[in-house]
């Protein structure tokens, strides 16, 4: 399965390319699947209502699903609601009804990775085309799954899942309820199902497409946003240009217009040199329906639908190179394209480094090998930070 997942700048038209990509892929003959939480912008875009309980066929081979997270967040809270009636009874709380929930912020992520992972265990798909939120809440919503899993390692270690056997006798000995079986049975069931979403985003077969509008600082926006998915180990398989005008107009206004989307799209060109760059011309109009999305993927836009570049079995990015016996150091490598110095961090806490690049920051467990070293320096070269370790004596096992 691929899994494609189309994000970039607000307003520059994702939502549309999101529909064009998955239309492109039916037309090559693949099952696709659009999946979307937006309401209306889907809708008119393909020119079709679609539902929220099962996917809606909007041409051969292609279908499309808006996710509800209202009803996704009802469904929760009620399950939880009920699993937790002891404990809500004993302190005296009345339960909600259905009818008075309204879903919280944060309840729409939930409900797209809930939906993505859903899709992509069914096998009924070749290819799910997913309408991201903008670039930065994309990222941010990628990173939600191993975030989550490191809170609640922390927060309820497996390890002491142990002492549940002696809650019971706790409990006759202090005269009140202990904290139920229930925590951890809802523990394991969070930890089983943000694994499964973990696996759907680090399949071989899903990348981030981004979509962005041909403007003068379209380049560094998305230099910005590549080195953040690049920190959480997302790959890009291709940027798409929208809305671009024709060329050569007698038409002094849009001769100067197209000339300056020209200068930015050389310079995505020049700043992306490993990623395909694909033109989608300007309609003159907002596309409405599934023969207008057409006209966008016929042509060069066409290749919109293509899988991308492979990536085999999708290895860790963050490899460790042994230089030990030349220079008496690892190098931890982690890919940053588009990363600037200026906006790098870096910290040390315990077995654990944290890695800022510019507003995005990420937390990664020591390998064992390095949590017997202490941080020496670190540098960025060739898009890629180079963290450098030297073995600590006290802890470095000596050899005989």
């Amino acid at each position: 399965m691929r899994i494609v997942l189309v994000t970039g700048p607000g307003g520059a038209g994702r939502t549309t390319l999101a529909a064009a990509t998955a239309l492109a892929g039916a037309r090559r003959g693949a099952r696709a699947l659009l999946l979307t939480t937006e309401s209306s912008a889907p809708e008119t875009v393909l020119g079709t209502a679609l539902g929220a309980d099962a996917p809606t066929p909007i041409a051969p081979g292609l279908h499309a699903l808006r996710i509800d997270p209202g009803d996704r967040f009802r469904q929760e809270f009620l399950a939880f609601q009920e699993r937790a009636g002891a404990a809500l009874d004993l302190l005296g709380a009345s339960p909600l009804d259905e009818d008075e929930l309204t879903e919280l912020p944060g309840s729409e992520d939930f409900a797209l990775l809930h939906a993505l992972r859903a899709e992509h265990a069914s096998g009924d798909w070749d290819m799910v085309v997913v309408d991201m939120p903008s670039a930065a809440e994309t990222i941010r919503l990628l990173a939600l799954p191993a975030q989550v899993r490191r809170y609640l390692r922390r927060l309820l270690p497996p390890e002491r899942q142990a002492a549940r056997a002696l809650r019971p006798v706790l409990a006759q000995l202090a005269g009140v309820p202990m904290p139920a079986q229930k925590l951890y049975d809802a523990a394991e069931r969070w930890e089983s199902e943000l694994a499964a979403v973990q696996r759907a985003i680090d399949d071989p077969g899903t990348s981030v497409r981004l979509v962005t509008d041909a403007g003068p600082v379209a380049a560094a926006n998305l230099r910005t946003i590549r080195a953040g998915l690049a920190l959480h180990g997302r790959r890009t398989d291709g940027v798409v240009v929208n809305r671009l005008l024709p060329t050569g107009s007698s038409d002094p206004f849009l001769a100067a217009l197209s000339g300056s989307q020209q200068t930015a799209l050389k310079a995505l060109r020049e700043e992306f040199p490993d990623l395909p760059v694909h033109e989608v011309a300007h309609l003159g109009r907002d596309p409405q329906g599934v023969e207008e999305l057409d006209e966008l993927i016929d042509g060069p836009a066409g290749e919109i639908g293509t899988d991308g570049p492979a990536d085999g079995d999708r290895p860790d990015p963050w490899t460790v190179e042994d230089r030990l016996a030349s220079d008496g150091i690892l190098v931890w490598r982690v890919p940053l394209p588009g990363a600037d110095r200026k906006g790098l961090g870096l910290v040390r806490r315990g077995d654990e480094i944290v890695v800022s690049v510019g507003r995005f920051r990420r937390i990664r467990t020591l390998p064992s090998a390095l949590r017997r070293c202490t941080v020496s320096g670190a540098g960025l070269r060739d898009g890629a930070l180079e963290i450098r370790f030297t073995p600590d004596p006290d802890l470095w096992p000596k050899s005989d």
